[in-house]
């Protein structure tokens, strides 16, 4: 008959999770007591007990019971006889090996007499002995009932206390206790399915285990945080953040507060293939996709860069595309490899080099202007590139030069340029007058330094070549180009203000031409969040971020802590900004980061410098480093997570629309 304080504590928990403990525990007792031990949860006893391990001895027979008890499951520990005097806890066991027992060495010599003897069967006595095996386990901490809100589940990564070994037992949690370990402290709120608690690759004897336990995540946990992704190309780490991104869309369907930009490398997010969906096709009205190349089947918005606009990196990105494409001559190496500024950076110069650094742009224009490319005349004036009356597209040379160079090819003087196409013309007149007259003293500025520096005469050379095509080669990128490009960075960020999930589909560029886009979206976005900050308008607005192939943007060397990504890294969380971020080995990404991010999911690494490196960051994954390099099933990962105290083995499900799409 249950005493006063049973009573109590049953009482008091009602309606709490650890209620599975004590059901479990009494269902037990009844099944110990009626002798059922092919029944019985019971695995065995603790042998040796410490605050971080713990080694039990068990039997064949418990663990034929149990279907078997495979490295890195779950294990809870019990007091014995104390239910009535406590309230109800247990301490979460982790199996990392097996162990030699006090009579190993005996139980050997027993097996090589009878192998000797070739005896096939044993007596009721030596069976008995010969049995019994001991367990090595990490102990990772203790569930309870908080002791301030009884009818709260309450974890800790440690124990209150450790008494002697024989005051255990210890036992495989059936389903209720499996899914109180696995989801008790996630947010039920915002809980998502991610898959099925799965303790090892290897499936025989499945049946004899519990039921299906699903894994919940919360999506709390990825808002405004950092998330790893790491595995083997292959192996399911794409499927689990289209699980995520799902998460997070399906959750917020009611609210639109979290809006999302996934760097789609490969296409996968924004079009269907024949192994899986795309989260476009799945949610065709929480995402806008946005393409380099429109795609058959995928309704999508162009994705194009005004070159005009963004001289000093776009030069990168075409010296990115001519060298794919083998084009190195030499006049077109040194046109690639000249320095141009940004037009932003003009307005802060000293008045005296602002009319040097203008010219570079407008010889960059008039290359452009030559290949063909389409411009925007009047958004290039309104860009305010003015210094001691350099307006706009007059480069603002000497009157002496300028009626030399036109009188050597026998031309009127015409006023100024004024438009890109004059502007062309007068800048191949004077480079023609410079390759003529290199040392003419027309080419010295008043204060008698060169008017032309190396990056000047590497652009005239390649506007106006003595031979080879000159700006030609230039317009196969003509695609990537439009004169009204740079809207749609407008267009993006109003987008994830509404909660929708922006997919950008870079999947036939090149890498520099992603690492651009990746660079000018993230910083709009920054500064779109900052600004939001500085003025107290965040509220409960996120925006996440999805990155692949990161160890492009964060290398584990990359000592510069002012750059966007860093400051991702550093301040996203303060500016609601979450990233999940996705590459194949944790050696190569910034330590930096790796010691910020919250979020783990672990699939195959093969290398034991991978998961050394893993678990030196994340100390939650010391211990099980041997089943990640030897698991290799698609989909079968090792998540931690801000609700997951501890590492869960999860097989991930496949990511499939809703019923009902929103």
């Amino acid at each position: 008959m249950p005493n006063l304080s049973s009573i109590i504590n049953n009482s008091a928990t009602q309606g709490n999770p650890i209620e599975a403990l004590r059901i479990f525990l009494e269902r037990e007792e009844r099944m110990e007591t009626a002798k059922q031990i092919d029944k019985m949860r019971f695995v065995g006893y603790v042998l040796e007990l410490g605050y971080d391990t713990a080694k039990i001895i068990t039997s064949d027979p418990y663990k034929l019971a149990v279907g078997g008890i495979p490295r890195g499951s779950f294990l809870i520990m019990s007091p014995v006889n104390t239910a009535a005097k406590a309230p109800p806890h247990f301490t979460l066991l982790r199996v990392t090996g097996v162990s030699p027992t006090p009579l190993s060495n005996q139980v050997q010599q027993t097996y090589f007499e009878l192998h000797k003897k070739s005896m096939p069967e044993l007596d009721v006595w030596t069976q008995s002995e010969l049995q019994w095996g001991a367990l090595n386990c990490d102990v990772l901490g203790m569930f309870y009932a908080d002791p301030k809100n009884m009818q709260i589940l309450a974890y800790s990564g440690d124990v209150n206390n450790v008494v002697s070994a024989h005051r255990y037992k210890v036992f495989a949690p059936d389903e209720p206790l499996l899914k109180l370990i696995v989801n008790g402290m996630v947010n039920e709120e915002f809980s998502y399915s991610l898959g099925e608690l799965r303790t090892m690759e290897c499936r025989l004897f499945s049946d004899d285990s519990p039921n299906t336990v699903p894994v919940n995540i919360s999506m709390r946990d990825f808002k405004g945080t950092r998330t790893a992704m790491f595995g083997k190309t292959r192996l399911g780490k794409s499927n689990v953040v289209k699980l995520i991104a799902q998460g997070i869309i399906e959750t917020t369907k009611n609210t639109n507060k979290v809006g999302q930009i996934i760097f789609d490398i490969n296409g996968e997010y924004a079009n269907d293939n024949p192994q899986n969906l795309s989260l476009k096709s799945a949610y065709p009205n929480r995402c806008q996709v946005y393409a380099l190349t429109q795609r058959a089947g995928t309704i999508s918005n162009p994705l194009r860069l005004n070159f005009y606009e963004q001289p000093d990196t776009i030069l990168d990105v075409l010296a990115s595309l001519l060298d794919s494409d083998n084009r190195k001559s030499i006049y077109i190496t040194s046109f690639t490899n000249a320095k141009l500024p940004s037009i932003e950076s003009i307005a802060s110069q000293p008045e005296n080099e602002k009319c040097r650094s203008i010219r570079k742009i407008q010889i960059f224009w008039a290359i452009l202007k030559k290949a063909g490319f389409t411009s925007d005349e009047t958004r290039l004036r309104a860009k305010g590139l003015i210094s001691n009356n350099a307006r706009h597209f007059d480069p603002h040379f000497a009157a002496g030069l300028r009626t030399a160079a036109y009188q050597a090819k026998n031309l009127n003087l015409p006023n100024p340029p004024n438009s890109l196409q004059e502007l062309v013309n007068e800048l191949e007149v004077i480079s023609e007058f410079r390759r003529d007259n290199a040392n003419n003293r027309l080419f010295l500025t008043g204060s008698g330094n060169a008017l032309f520096d190396a990056d000047d005469i590497a652009m005239l050379n390649f506007l106006n070549p003595s031979s080879g095509s000159g700006p030609t080669v230039l317009r196969a990128y003509s695609s990537y180009h439009s004169s009204d490009a740079s809207d749609f960075i407008n267009d993006i960020v109003n987008l994830v203000d509404k909660g929708i999930t922006v997919i950008l589909d870079l999947g036939n560029a090149t890498d520099q031409i992603r690492r651009y886009f990746a660079d000018m979206i993230s910083r709009a976005v920054f500064s779109h969040q900052e600004v939001k900050f500085v003025n107290n308008n965040l509220g409960e607005n996120f925006v996440q971020l999805y990155f692949e192939e990161a160890h492009n943007l964060f290398p584990p060397d990359n000592k510069d802590l002012t750059g966007i990504y860093a400051r991702f890294a550093k301040e996203g969380a303060k500016f609601h900004i979450g990233m999940v971020y996705s590459t194949q080995s944790p050696s190569t990404i910034n330590k930096e980061l790796l010691a910020q991010t919250e979020n783990f999911f672990v699939g195959h690494l093969s290398s034991q410098d991978e998961t050394k490196s893993l678990s030196r960051v994340q100390i939650a994954f010391q211990g099980i480093e041997d089943d990640i390099m030897r698991s290799k099933t698609p989909g079968f990962m090792r998540m931690l997570t801000m609700s997951h105290r501890f590492v869960i083995p999860v097989q991930s499900r496949l990511f499939e629309a809703t019923t009902n799409q929103i």
